[in-house]
């Protein structure tokens, strides 16, 4: 594993020099807009570093049947990964930035790992670490976000707006905070009545019958009214009960399809903007 390699503190996202440089890295992710670099600069950490410093993954159920890991104690943005099982073996959503081999037992006795898929670049997280722990697994990042790929090493880029990557668990580009922002639609769920893990790309805010689309959550800039409409449009053909964000406990556990919808049109109607959907 690249113990060593540059993982900037304040995203998460792990980087392929073999050290910081003499703090001379820049994290390209934080530069941008969407993101932001911390008061006291940027700051870097490796996984060595973390191990030293007693780091873990915390790996549960988020729902019986479905499992979660994040970085334990919290780091950088704080996301939690899920475990989306079905036909054909498991996949990744999302990932995190911490990775040891208690981990790696623990993913294996649930399963393993087939494939990883990621919603957007703030979560690239240890990517290809998680990858080379279940051998070479493909990593699933849209073509649109190519430029934001900071370790290249098993990455598949695809196109267009969906695609099946494992049976029953399909790719969507909803364009919203990236634009290669990404949702998975599971076709069975936990319940047989289809998922939608969305990362924050629909975000379960606090009131948790609801979603948000900004494309900046830091710099609270919120998201283009036609990328909104598009995603409702590319979402909309499939039939999801329940939707999977990016935290813990950041879920809605009843018609989620309706929820986003109807948070679309909340959206518009709050900004002034006809709505046709």
């Amino acid at each position: 594993m690249g113990e060593t390699f540059p993982i900037c503190v304040t995203c998460g996202v792990q980087y392929s020099l073999p050290d910081a440089a003499g703090g001379q890295l820049h994290c390209m992710i934080c530069d941008d807009e969407r993101q932001y670099v911390g008061y006291d600069g940027q700051q870097w950490t490796s996984l060595d570093a973390l191990r030293d410093e007693g780091y873990g993954v915390d790996i549960r159920e988020e729902v019986p049947g479905l499992w979660g890991l994040a970085t334990s104690p919290e780091l950088a943005i704080g996301q939690r990964a899920l475990l989306i099982p079905g036909d054909g073996g498991t996949v990744m959503w999302d990932s995190i930035t911490y990775i040891d081999d208690a981990a790696v037992a623990r993913v294996s006795e649930l399963g393993g790992i087939t494939a990883i898929a990621l919603s957007h670049p703030h979560y690239y997280s240890s990517m290809v670490e998680w990858s080379r722990a279940f051998d070479d697994a493909p990593i699933y990042v849209h073509e649109r976000d190519r430029e934001w790929v900071t370790r290249n090493e098993n990455v598949v880029l695809w196109s267009g707006d969906t695609r099946e990557i494992l049976p029953g668990r399909t790719l969507i580009n909803a364009g919203v905070h990236f634009a290669g922002g990404t949702v998975l639609h599971w076709q069975s769920g936990v319940d047989g009545r289809g998922a939608l893990c969305s990362g924050d790309i629909f975000t379960v805010v606090a009131d948790r019958r609801w979603v948000g689309f900004m494309y900046s959550y830091p710099n609270l800039i919120p998201e283009h009214p036609d990328t909104i409409r598009k995603a409702v449009e590319l979402v909309r053909p499939y039939r999801f009960h329940s939707l999977y964000g990016a935290w813990w406990d950041r879920i809605i556990t009843r018609d989620a399809d309706a929820a986003v919808v109807a948070s679309a049109r909340r959206y518009f109607d709050h900004i002034g903007r006809a709505r046709d959907f």
